[in-house]
């Protein structure tokens, strides 16, 4: 007969577990508090260490929000919270395996230029008005790089906040910012913005016009030209 070791377990993932059957139970909803950490000890009979451990675990997986001074409070996960959850790994990934850069920037042209697609032909007036003031306020930051960055990625981010589902925008933030040590030596080469700019500009004619064929080929033709540009070997502050 084969032996089957029975893992131990730290008390504070004994908390959690019941911390977590309460909140699916629906014992306590999104907005509920829940009780302060002295009433959580006493129910459970364990420390102080315990109790603080399983709740700074739950708010790192954003179920409760923990504010100082006061209790844990239920909250509803959003997209961006989770994905930022992974950036850290997602960033250590890449610089333990550069060539998973190939593969994360093969997704970023297949989600982003079907994207484009979708938001081409889903754009209303608005969404167009707002796509254009997210390009004048990235043209208006040339003399700031930082800035330009940001603003780089907002309009990305807009993008794919036309095509109405929130995890897209998350996703477009998330992809930008794994691949920002690569991406900033492509920006910051002279001209670059002003390439960037043009680009960007073909991008919200083709949505503007309602074309889908033409805003998918644009922001394809934008991606791949900067891809053809990023550094193989990132050397990013701090590594």
């Amino acid at each position: 007969m084969s032996v089957e070791q029975i893992q131990r377990r730290k008390i504070y993932q004994e908390v959690l577990d019941r911390l977590l059957l309460r909140i699916r139970a629906g014992e306590w909803k999104p907005g509920d508090q829940l009780p302060a950490e002295r009433e959580l000890m006493a129910f459970y009979g364990v420390g102080r260490p315990a109790v603080r451990e399983a709740l700074q675990d739950l708010a790192r997986s954003g179920i409760v929000e923990i504010a100082h001074g006061e209790r844990a409070r239920v909250v509803v996960p959003t997209a961006d919270l989770l994905i930022e959850q992974i950036a850290g790994g997602a960033q250590h990934l890449l610089r333990m395996q550069p060539v998973m850069l190939e593969h994360l920037k093969d997704a970023r042209v297949f989600l982003e230029a079907g994207l484009c697609r979708i938001a081409a032909e889903r754009a209303t007036d608005a969404d167009v008005a707002r796509l254009r003031q997210r390009l004048d306020e990235h043209r208006a930051a040339l003399s700031a790089m930082d800035l330009f960055l940001q603003r780089d990625m907002l309009f990305h981010r807009e993008i794919a906040t036309i095509a109405g589902n929130p995890i897209f925008p998350a996703i477009v933030e998330a992809l930008f910012n794994w691949a920002s040590a690569y991406y900033q030596t492509i920006v910051r080469a002279p001209g670059a913005e002003q390439v960037t700019l043009a680009e960007h500009t073909r991008i919200l004619d083709a949505i503007a016009a309602r074309d889908p064929a033409a805003a998918e080929q644009a922001m394809r033709d934008h991606l791949l030209r900067a891809s053809d540009l990023y550094q193989t070997v990132p050397q990013p502050a701090g590594a």
